[in-house]
Parts: C-alpha cells; sequence; structure tokens
C-alpha cells in the first residue's frame, strides 16, 4: 500500500504536472494566451539556486489535420533541455524520440490524439492556429514522437512543439504561462511554495494537490488505510502475545508461588514476565522482518502486474502504470517493529499482574 501510495505521488509529480506550479492570476480558469507570466525568469532563476528543476510552458490551441482526419489540440511550446532535465514525459515515449534542442518543426503527439489522425512517426501534419495577434499561423509538421499513456488531457489533445516553433507559429513573443517546478522530492511541497511565493508576488501559485486533488485524496486514503490495517494487525498480534502469556503463567502457577515463598516480590515476578515477553516479540520481530524484507524487496523489483485485470487506467487525469510495486522505507520496516515491541509489552502485563497477585500457599498446592 505504502508503494502504491508512493508510485502515486511520483506519477503525478514527475511526469509532467511537478509538484508546484505558478500561474497568472486567472489563467487556470480560461487558459488564456493572453494572461502570460510577468516575470518567469525570476522564478526559474530562483529555483536553480535552490537546486530545484524548473521548465518553462508556453500553451496556446489549434488545429491539426491529416488526410481527410482532424482535431482539436492544445500546443504546448516547450525547451527540451528543461522538460528532460524536470520531468519524466521526455522518456514516456511509445514510438519515435522526443524534441531535439534545436527546432526542426518537429511534432510529439498525445497517444488517442494520434490514433484519431491516424498518424505515425514521420507523418506529416497540417497546423492551423489563432495566433497572438490576431493572424492565422499555419504550417507543416512532421510527427517525430507519440507518447505513451499519460493522463486523458495530455493523450486526447496534446502537441508538443519546440518552444521556438511556438513563437513563430503563434507570435507570441517571450509569453510563457506556466512554470512547473519539481524535486523530485528532495525538497519539501511547504520549501517549494515558499521559493515560488517569494520569486512570484501577486501569481497564483498551486501544489500537485491543489491542481490534482483526485489523486491528493486517494494518497490520504490509503495513508489512513496503511494505518487502520497497522492498527488491526498490531491489536492482533497483541492479543496472541497475551493469551500466549496467560497460558504460559496458568502451567507456572506453582513455580511462581514457590518464588513469592522463596521472597520475589510482585514487582520482580512482573518483570520476569514482561521480559520473556519481550524476548518472544524481539525473535518474532526479527524472523518476521527478514522474511517480509525478502518478500517486500521481491515485489519491489518485480512487481505485481494487474494489466489483466485493468490494464492502463488513469486516476485525475494522471495515467499509472498497471504493474503495482511495493516500496520499502525505513518508517514500514522500523515504525512496525517499535510499535509491535510497546504493544507486546503491554499485552504481557495482565498476565504478569495475575502471577504477582498470586498466594503463595494456594499457588503451591495447587494441583
Amino acid at each position: 500500500m505504502d508503494g502504491l501510495m508512493q508510485h502515486a505521488v511520483s506519477n503525478a509529480t514527475n511526469l509532467v504536472v511537478g509538484e508546484v506550479q505558478v500561474h497568472a492570476p486567472g489563467y487556470l480558469a480560461d487558459h488564456s494566451m493572453y494572461k502570460p507570466l510577468t516575470e518567469p525568469d525570476l522564478i526559474f532563476q530562483a529555483a536553480q539556486k535552490k537546486n530545484v528543476s524548473a521548465a518553462l510552458r508556453r500553451y496556446g490551441y489549434g488545429l491539426v489535420a491529416m488526410g481527410s482526419k482532424s482535431a482539436g489540440a492544445r500546443f504546448w511550446g516547450v525547451d527540451p533541455v528543461q522538460e528532460r532535465n524536470t520531468f519524466d514525459l521526455a522518456k514516456n515515449l511509445d514510438q519515435g524520440r522526443f524534441l531535439s534542442e534545436t527546432p526542426q518543426r518537429g511534432l510529439v503527439l498525445g497517444q488517442k490524439l494520434a490514433r484519431s489522425l491516424q498518424a505515425r512517426v514521420g507523418s506529416e501534419i497540417v497546423v492551423v492556429v489563432q495566433a497572438a495577434d490576431g493572424s492565422l499561423g499555419n504550417d507543416l509538421y512532421t510527427v517525430i514522437g507519440i507518447l505513451k499513456a499519460a493522463g486523458d488531457s495530455i493523450d486526447r489533445n496534446a502537441a508538443l512543439i519546440h518552444a521556438a516553433d511556438f513563437r513563430e507559429l503563434f507570435v507570441s513573443g517571450r509569453r510563457i504561462h506556466e512554470v512547473a517546478l519539481n524535486s523530485r522530492g528532495v525538497a519539501s511541497l511547504e520549501a517549494i511554495k515558499e521559493l515560488a511565493t517569494a520569486a512570484a508576488a501577486g501569481e497564483e501559485i498551486k501544489s500537485w494537490r491543489q491542481l490534482l486533488p483526485e489523486v491528493s485524496d486517494m494518497v490520504n486514503l490509503f495513508d489512513a488505510f496503511i494505518w487502520i490495517f497497522g492498527l488491526i494487525f498490531l491489536l492482533a498480534a497483541g492479543m496472541g502475545v497475551m493469551n500466549t502469556m496467560l497460558m504460559a503463567t496458568y502451567e507456572r502457577i506453582r513455580e511462581f508461588g514457590i518464588l513469592k515463598a522463596l521472597g520475589a516480590t510482585p514487582w520482580r515476578i512482573i518483570t520476569d514476565v514482561a521480559a520473556e515477553a519481550l524476548v518472544l516479540t524481539a525473535l518474532g520481530t526479527i524472523f518476521g522482518t527478514l522474511l517480509g524484507l525478502a518478500g517486500s524487496y521481491y515485489l519491489q523489483e518485480v512487481g505485481l502486474d494487474l494489466s489483466i485485470f485493468a490494464g492502463a487506467y488513469s486516476v485525475g487525469g494522471v495515467a499509472f502504470d498497471p504493474i503495482w510495486r511495493a516500496a520499502i522505507s525505513p518508517k514500514i520496516v522500523f515504525i512496525p517493529a517499535v510499535l509491535m515491541m510497546t504493544i507486546s509489552l503491554a499485552a504481557s502485563l495482565y498476565p504478569a499482574a495475575l502471577a504477582a497477585r498470586l498466594d503463595p500457599v494456594r499457588a503451591i498446592h495447587r494441583p
């Protein structure tokens, strides 16, 4: 479950969205080309100083056509180097390659958009757009790559072109509509938001949790499930320890009676029973952790292929790999171990108290 949660966050942030995005006020409401950021370069420079990767993006809408097929598209004007350094979208290709560093009128299409146009790598696409100056922009582009499933919005209408080609096609000048920041988990979400807020006063700053509320809710839900199931397992194990110690106590009532007759204090008997429970729990924890790590390592490296049930699926517009992998982390290993030791110690106190309260004479003569 922790692996699924980490996979969800990684997919949401590292593929294309990023951990924090900066837009002009009101841009997300209508995606107007005429609402660019005021000082995008300052945001980019501030991110670089804090070792946070950033990608500057331009967006515009238009029509793509091939033969008798046509479709609406959302054009992304991107810097290929920035995209490769910041996100994994450049690697998420089903066919062909990503944009090169020099503008060559190349086009990378979303999977479903390419399918609707019946386009392949090498196909020539006619592009018609409404330029920023009111003129009609049109040109001929060559498909150089087709993306794998990356989410509904990207699959259906994304058309990625070089930033220089975008400026020429849309006559957009220096307009930048989005700065996407991503540290790949190195920096905290709060730290990245503070960085963006300081460098982009007056702009609209949103984290991935705000941009993808469905994914955020899913992560919170699974986080709660982990604690709920963990609590159930720990309580069940604690009851097992208590049952074991109760049986051991009843089987040794005469021995406890002799100890008390020889002068053992109730506290001494309590500590002996609790120590025995801790030793049993420690041995069980060691063997259980080794077995759990072996199984988890296999699931982390190989995973469970669930494509037979769901195939490629998406949540909140973000595509997920159908292979479900585990994730090994210190908190998943050590927190349950510490909690198990604590619960086992607490569970042993009841049978220990029973042993400490025994009447020596009755205990010794117990049949």
